[in-house]
């Protein structure tokens, strides 16, 4: 897509000096990272309320409470209507304003496009894309009524959202590719299709009755061994044909219109994501709002990069670097889990508000345990007068960020918390993980009484809190040093392969690595706080880190 003749003053500014390299993802071992100027990075982030970021006045006071958070990545959104009000006349004012006080207070930003749809409607575009609705058709209900969501059928939808993301980016590219002040764009925001399964506009009905696409079908068939339980068994059930109509491809039912829907985003969101490509050539993902269960597609965001529809938005959308998760429901080990391919790595761009005790947890196990690039709670600046323990966990994240970033790839290093079910059933039992030479066994509970069985209740509510809240990391760092860090945690070891027959700790200290990245012992713990030899403990409600060297005996 052409640079509009607007930008061409802008982008002519830099044009004669050395174009720096975007930032870019690189696969590392069993991973993938996120490169920036050289070097990969992990985001300690924080996504803005919807509309904090429109308002340079009310983010004043944020930037630096932010940073003082330990956050170094704030996801912030940038909304159609704002910077293009009139058709073809682009004001980028509080975009540059936003990347200022990023840069002043040394912040990264992830930028996010609320262009046609924003949580499944389309209310952040432009006064003159809403009033017009004969250019710009409105998905309908059955009935023919229009609901607020533009149709992903229409192609002056698509172009018009294309050239305002191009411009957005081409304008990053002229005036942020030195500084990579921004690490990533968001494209829109949790896609999917409300209060029914599928838009059944004049446009929508006539591609339901066509064929499926030769695309998704040659995807289906080179990845059906592959591919995610729910659409292997939908294809498999209706006879796994290769060719025919919505219908006979995926059964007559909503399963085979939610199919429809998620082809029809995953193809509009390709293309917005190419055209943003071709203009600033950096890592673009999509978004997910997950269902409840025992709810039909349209009483969740039907069609979105769901779980079950994972492979319909990986043929649909093949410019799309990764898809991510946000993450409100208790389960979400179970959750991530479905987002750590091979074919995609895990970012969580929405997660619980801070404030949730079980936040940092999360944010160790997902980078911990799944080589996450980044981890970002929702609405971050309502609690940054008060961050209690998010704080004190992202501080030991940081801290530990040259480790963890050495480690991704590697099999070096795990993350583990507690499960919990949808219904918040907390499963604790006691986890084991390999790394190195030694298998660790970490226990949530007090190691002195006897662990439930998985599901069983906890004696009081204060305690299944504590337990939940429970979390950590451990990181390999040579043949027998290790780091272990977290909160409301137990750890024992023993010796896998020859060598000796138990494991005992040489050596455990407490502390923490200061600024420039020197670890700073504190108390060399033993005895009392060690369990005489036996294990490692992080007490719960304070988060933090102790080095240790383990032994072999017989």
């Amino acid at each position: 897509m052409k640079v509009l003749h607007l930008l061409l003053g802008a982008t002519a500014l830099v044009a004669t000096a050395a174009q720096a390299e975007p930032p870019r993802l690189v696969k590392k071992g069993t991973t993938t990272q996120l490169v920036v100027q050289g070097k990969p990075v992990l985001m300690l982030g924080g996504e803005l309320g919807n509309s904090s970021a429109s308002s340079a006045t009310y983010m004043a006071p944020h930037w630096k409470r932010l940073k003082d958070m330990h956050v170094d990545t704030v996801l912030a959104p940038v909304q159609w209507e704002m910077i293009e009000p009139v058709e073809g006349r682009f004001d980028f004012s509080a975009v540059d304003q936003m990347l200022k006080d990023a840069r002043a207070n040394d912040l990264k930003l992830v930028i996010l496009w609320f262009g046609a749809w924003k949580n499944s409607m389309s209310t952040y575009v432009p006064s003159w894309v809403k009033r017009d609705q004969a250019r710009f058709p409105r998905a309908q209900l059955p009935n023919g009524q229009g609901v607020e969501i533009l149709s992903s059928m229409a192609p002056a939808t698509l172009q018009a959202d294309q050239k305002a993301f191009a411009a957005l980016m081409a304008h990053l590219k002229a005036v942020d590719d030195k500084q990579n002040t921004v690490l990533m764009t968001q494209v829109e925001n949790e896609i999917g299709m409300l209060p029914v399964v599928r838009d059944y506009g004049p446009l929508a009905d006539a591609a339901f009755k066509g064929a499926v696409p030769a695309e998704l079908m040659t995807y289906l068939t080179q990845h059906r061994d592959t591919l995610v339980p729910q659409m292997k068994r939908l294809w498999e059930e209706n006879g796994a044909k290769t060719s025919g109509t919505w219908a006979e491809i995926f059964g007559p039912g909503i399963a085979a219109e939610e199919v429809f829907t998620a082809w029809t985003y995953a193809r509009f969101a390709n293309e917005l994501t190419r055209a943003g490509k071709a203009a600033y050539d950096m890592p673009m993902y999509v978004n997910v709002a997950f269902n409840r269960p025992g709810r039909l597609p349209g009483e969740y965001p039907s069609g979105g990069p769901l779980p079950h529809l994972i492979d319909v938005w990986k043929a649909g959308g093949p410019a799309i670097d990764f898809l991510s998760p946000d993450v409100y429901f208790p389960n979400f080990v179970d959750l991530v889990n479905g987002y750590k391919r091979p074919d995609n790595l895990l970012f969580i761009p929405e997660a619980h508000n801070a404030s949730n005790p079980i936040a940092p947890a999360n944010a160790f196990y997902a980078i911990g345990q799944l080589d996450a690039i980044g981890f970002s709670p929702f609405s971050i600046e309502s609690i940054d007068e008060e961050p209690g323990a998010f704080k004190d966990a992202y501080a030991v994240l940081q801290q530990l960020k040259p480790y963890i970033l050495d480690a991704q790839g590697t099999g070096r290093m795990a993350g583990f918390k507690p499960r919990q079910l949808y219904d918040e059933t907390l499963i604790y039992e006691p986890e084991t993980r390999d790394i190195g030479n030694y298998r660790f066994t970490i226990a949530y509970a007090d190691i002195g009484k006897p662990l439930a069985n998985p599901g069983a209740d906890v004696s009081n509510s204060s305690e299944k809190a504590a337990i939940a809240a429970a979390g950590g990391i451990i990181i390999q760092t040579g043949p027998e040093d290790y780091l272990i860090a977290g909160q409301g945690i137990t750890v024992t070891f023993k010796p896998i392969g020859p060598g000796g027959a138990l494991a005992g700790i040489d050596s455990a200290y407490e502390g923490y690595f200061d600024a420039s990245g020197k670890w700073v012992p504190g108390r060399l713990l033993n005895g009392d706080q060690t369990h005489q030899g036996r294990h490692i403990r992080l007490f719960p409600g304070k988060w933090g880190i102790q080095k240790i060297r383990l032994y072999r005996y017989d």
